[in-house]
């Protein structure tokens, strides 16, 4: 993450200059190298090394949103970017469920992997080979991706002329305003930092991203942890068959549920009320670990399904290199601020204010209690409605 924010708006600015193909083409070739390589390091330098490198040249999802919306008609593009978002997000529920189905092998099936083999030096090897494998078939399919640059430098054109046309139309104080209306909008594209509406918008998906990354990093802690310690307990396996049903669970949402809905109350209220629902459902997650056996499996993955549905579904393409640049700031914090949370909650089993994990599920509700609040006025500005 700290990576992909060094340079999302460089490779913004390369898809803009040089078309979306290339810069999609750089991204995936570069998951091929370098998480193949992350699979194989052999010291702890190396694999966040492998990870850096990774973010720096696979900063992509900005370009593939804009190539998202320019490849479709205009009735389209909602569909396209739901697409975008659902994709990544079951990717982000997926990937996580290969690791902990593929991981360590040797131990987990030691008929088909044997120690002297690649997998038994490293055994995170293959999950990754996996993934780079599904890479190479994505980079050959993006072979017959037509590049879309051009498409918007068409529109660009189009608005021109169509600016020219009603110009010559006008008698000339109706020139100079639309010169003076032409040049205030173009200051005001020009100076995106500068609008509120775009940046609290992009200030409100970030706290959310952060309690997303944190919480998908202390999931998998919390459900591998030892139920005297308040965890569940759980095997790599177990944790990677909850998150294969949780993602299985948001695609079904995304594709039959979050449309119709949000067309009828809008993203601004489905945010809030997915905020709203998450809070008490996070509550509920340390009294979970009280269960066993069926029920415990049962209720998890049901608890599971619901908080990865609320969690935030689409974003607007509007300005997506700073918002991605923004945003991966916020989700480097959330592993690392989740991991040391966790840390100190196994320290605190026995405190009289929140206890162990309640103390982690707790601090996961104040970050989304604090993004629910910065959903409304005055903070979060009614978005600018031109392109």
């Amino acid at each position: 993450m700290v990576g992909r924010a060094l340079t999302s708006l460089f490779w913004g600015v390369v898809a803009d200059r040089y078309g979306r193909k290339p810069v999609i083409l750089i991204g995936t070739f570069s998951v091929v190298v370098f998480n193949t390589l992350f699979g194989l390091s052999t010291n702890f330098w190396m694999a966040l090394s492998m990870r850096f490198f990774l973010g720096c040249f696979n900063s992509q999802l900005g370009t593939i949103r804009a190539y998202a919306s320019e490849v479709c008609r205009e009735e389209y593009r909602a569909l396209a970017l739901s697409v975008v978002s659902t994709s990544r997000g079951i990717g982000l529920i997926i990937g996580p469920a290969i690791g902990g189905f593929f991981a360590q092998p040797v131990e987990k099936y030691p008929n088909l992997f044997v120690e002297s083999s690649i997998f038994g030096r490293f055994p995170y090897f293959l999950p990754c080979l996996i993934i780079s494998v599904y890479a190479v078939g994505s980079l050959v399919a993006c072979k017959w991706l037509p590049e879309t640059l051009h498409k918007h430098a068409e529109k660009a054109n189009e608005r021109a002329d169509l600016h020219d046309i009603s110009e010559h139309s006008s008698n000339d104080s109706g020139q100079k305003d639309n010169i003076v209306e032409l040049e205030d909008k173009q200051i005001h594209k020009s100076n995106l930092l500068k609008n509120w509406p775009l940046m609290s918008t992009i200030i409100v998906y970030c706290v959310f991203s952060l309690q997303e990354m944190a919480y998908s990093e202390m999931f998998s802690f919390w459900a591998v942890s030892d139920k005297k310690y308040g965890g569940l307990s759980f095997s790599s396996q177990d944790v990677g068959e909850v998150l294969a049903i949780s993602g299985f669970g948001l695609l079904l949402f995304q594709l039959l549920l979050y449309p119709p809905v949000e067309r009828r109350l809008g993203p601004l209220m489905v945010t809030r009320l997915s905020a709203v629902i998450s809070i008490p459902l996070l509550s509920c997650f340390p009294y979970i670990a009280m269960l066993s056996g069926v029920v415990l499996h049962l209720v998890i993955n049901c608890a599971a399904i619901l908080r990865n549905s609320l969690s935030p579904q689409s974003q607007r393409g509007a300005a997506n290199a700073i918002s991605i640049t923004a945003m991966s700031v916020f989700k480097a914090f959330g592993p690392a601020g989740g991991g040391a949370l966790f840390s100190w909650a196994q320290e605190r089993q026995v405190a009289s204010f929140l206890p162990g994990d309640q103390m982690v599920f707790f601090a996961l509700n104040v970050v989304q209690f604090i993004g629910l609040l910065l959903t409304f006025k005055p903070f979060l500005a009614e978005l600018y409605q031109g392109e």
